[in-house]
């Protein structure tokens, strides 16, 4: 017999005790440890009211009580009627009759479709918790809401939370291809196994939904923005179709990327021109077989005329002119277009960061009242660091939707440690003085300086088949933060980290001091050893791992680093000044003022618009030369600091992550030393100045790296 009781203690005990993967994510139900809290908490917790009539109610059940079970060691009974004080009572005032007179209607009526009422009262001389909201969806996120305060074991004795999403349509991008590549993934193969679909259900995908749920993500593009006209096939619609009946109860609906071309690849016209009649029917009548299928479709997002995709243009017409065709066709449907701003043409002489503004700011007001002009965060391409995109602000009449992208194509794969809220925040903090002082990106993409009701925010997926997700255990942090910055784009990164590492790893708090500080150096280390003071587009060609200073001579010369560096005897830089390329004239005055002056302009930008000699004298008292030659040095010292740092949490946490991040680390400081060493050597054949005592001396020549191939680096 006792045997038969240590088995079983055992066998209980194992599941605390496995080695961590990190694939629960941030949704780690583990028991609460604190003992008084754990007291607290289970007093809060004596029984369940929480009627479940659909699917969405019956996934926030289950997450309940799974989280509940988890986190307090025990079942909590389930009721109909309050019998004790500690009741958490669920639902909606439809759903669950008892809510009414509970929650006043005004307050309801506050939180809107997808928000939420969390609140402590008084029935009946009883204590009881409820969570509650308009819609069933709301009643999920309320749900999550209150686990995380669990998990993160917070006071809820006395709770008053009302909250709600700034933007309508949070969505991830995922860049996954039908053969399962992933362009610019670093973290495995696609989640979606499309051979398989639709017969075989894959249980990630529901906890693919769960996570993002967990965060307020309420859409997912499938497919890759270079895309596919495949995915628009009888035999693939098929396919979503599986996965949209996974996403749903979870709010999450499914968006594809449309070929432009499709009508000639699929419907064997002869042209896919938008304003040709056969062509709108084709498109519309695609939408429709769509729709039977997935009823909650969410719309296309497009990238036309960019980087050799199809287009209007192709058959002399505008974005508006295509964005509008597809447009109609999904709007009898409640669909949206999102038309990504991300164009440049080679054959167009005038500076890459003016393009995109070149081409939508004349089509101002031009967009049927469904399309969202999805632009990133810069005017570039999703570089470690860059001003925001001049397109905020500048388009009063349309709906700008804000891209990020979480995979880190231009900040070191998934084998960095990259914490990227903080330059989410940056952007977003950003004044774009479109309506005087305090204009912000954040308030362009949530509607309230220009009043618009359809709004979004997107993030490019860093998310794989690796069975911790996104490769790096840190790059979790970062699909998180995205959720939790498109729910509230005012959000603070350092709070998001904190909860995120509380959730995540531990709630030590020694550990989350130490661990919250790499993460919010990790960025600025980045940016100082790969492209200080506003360089930019400094990668390696074509796959982006690793320095290219030296990429010249291309078929295009804006995929070369050449063309944006800018470097010569004289100095270094991109003047876009009115006396250069006049890329600031797209700001609004108070900015461009800023910028222009390069007494002014903040020295993380200060090569971004200005070419400076390289005796430009730095607020530091070194000259430009020496501020380069330090920056790259003090990105090198960063990492070590991240690696000492993060030596000491060893005991703190599981030892399988900590391992994996200690070794991660590594690879991190040796890439950082690389990229210094080249982009020195090579700047200095142009600045023909002594690199500075007391800095380490190059690994290797110049010509060694140059040298370098990688024909095999992931995410191509």
């Amino acid at each position: 017999m006792k045997k038969i009781v240590a088995l079983v203690v055992f066998l209980f005990l194992s599941q605390f005790l496995k080695a961590e993967n990190g694939y629960d994510l941030w949704l780690r139900y583990h028991p609460v440890k604190n003992p008084s809290k754990l007291k607290t908490y289970r007093a809060a917790a004596s029984e369940l009211i929480f009627p479940a009539s659909s699917e969405t109610l019956r996934a926030a059940k289950f997450e309940l009580t799974q989280g509940l079970r988890g986190l307090l060691g025990m079942s909590i009974p389930e009721k109909q009627t309050i019998s004790k004080p500690g009741a958490i009572l669920v639902g909606t005032p439809v759903t669950l009759g008892l809510l009414k007179g509970l929650i006043s209607s005004e307050k309801l009526r506050s939180v809107g479709r997808e928000g939420y009422i969390i609140q402590t009262l008084n029935h009946n001389q009883k204590r009881v918790t409820v969570i509650t909201a308009n819609t069933d969806i709301g009643v999920l996120y309320g749900v999550f809401s209150y686990l995380k305060l669990l998990q993160m074991e917070e006071t809820v004795a006395n709770l008053s939370i009302e909250d709600k999403p700034s933007i309508s349509h949070r969505l991830l991008n995922h860049w996954d291809n039908l053969d399962r590549t992933v362009e610019r993934g670093y973290a495995g193969f696609s989640l979606w196994d499309w051979h398989r679909l639709p017969d075989y259900i894959d249980p990630r995908y529901k906890d693919y939904a769960r996570a993002n749920a967990s965060v307020g993500i309420n859409g997912t593009v499938l497919t890759n923005v270079n895309a596919n006209a495949l995915i628009l096939s009888k035999e693939y619609l098929a396919k979503v179709a599986a996965l949209a009946n996974v996403f749903r109860p979870y709010g999450i609906k499914v968006y594809l990327t449309a070929r432009f071309s499709a009508p000639i690849e699929l419907g064997k016209l002869k042209t896919a021109d938008p304003l040709d009649t056969n062509v709108k029917a084709w498109w519309k009548a695609k939408a429709d077989e769509i729709y039977s299928l997935v009823p909650d479709f969410g719309g296309f997002l497009v990238k036309a005329n960019s980087e050799g995709q199809p287009g209007p243009q192709n058959y002399g017409r505008n974005h508006a002119d295509g964005a509008n065709m597809l447009a109609e066709a999904v709007q009898p449907h409640g669909g949206i277009v999102m038309w990504r701003a991300f164009v440049y043409d080679n054959k167009v002489p005038d500076d890459r960061a003016k393009q995109a503004y070149n081409e939508f700011k004349p089509l101002d007001g031009q967009f049927k009242s469904n399309v969202m002009i999805q632009v990133k965060n810069g005017a570039i391409d999703f570089q470690p660091r860059e001003p925001f995109h001049p397109l905020f602000g500048a388009m009063p009449k349309t709906p700008l939707a804000m891209e990020f992208q979480m995979t880190q194509e231009y900040l070191g794969f998934a084998t960095h440690l990259a914490y990227l809220a903080p330059m989410f925040e940056e952007t977003l903090k950003s004044d774009t003085y479109a309506q005087g002082a305090g204009s912000t990106v954040a308030k362009v993409i949530d509607g309230t300086l220009e009043s618009h009701i359809l709004t979004g925010m997107a993030g490019v997926s860093n998310i794989g088949n690796d069975i911790n997700w996104t490769g790096h255990p840190f790059a979790q942090a970062n699909w998180y933060a995205f959720g939790r910055l498109s729910w509230n784009p005012e959000a603070s990164s350092v709070k998001i980290a904190g909860d995120w590492l509380k959730l995540t790893f531990s709630k030590d708090a020694g550990f989350v001091e130490d661990a919250r500080s790499i993460m919010m150096l990790s960025r600025e280390a980045i940016v100082n050893y790969m492209t200080p003071l506003g360089l930019h587009h400094l990668m390696g060609w074509s796959h982006h791992y690793g320095p290219g200073p030296w990429i010249k001579d291309k078929e295009r010369a804006d995929w070369t680093s050449v063309y944006y560096h800018k470097a010569d005897s004289f100095g270094i830089g991109f003047n876009r000044t009115s006396s250069g390329s006049n890329a600031l004239s797209q700001y609004a005055p108070e900015v461009k003022a800023k910028f222009e002056n390069i007494n002014t302009c903040p020295e993380e930008y200060l090569l971004w618009f200005h070419h400076v000699s390289w005796d430009h004298k730095m607020k530091s008292g070194r000259t430009l030369w020496e501020e380069l030659c330090y920056k790259y040095n003090k990105g090198v010292d960063d990492v070590k600091v991240m690696q000492s740092t993060w030596n000491l949490q060893k005991g703190k946490i599981d030892k399988e992550r900590f391992e994996q991040v200690k070794s991660l680390l590594a690879i991190q400081f040796k890439e950082a030393q690389w990229w210094r060493d080249a982009c020195v050597l090579y700047f200095q054949q142009f600045s023909k100045r002594p690199v500075p005592a007391g800095y380490p001396k190059p690994a290797h020549s110049l010509e060694y790296y140059q040298k370098l191939e990688f024909p095999y680096a992931p995410g191509i």
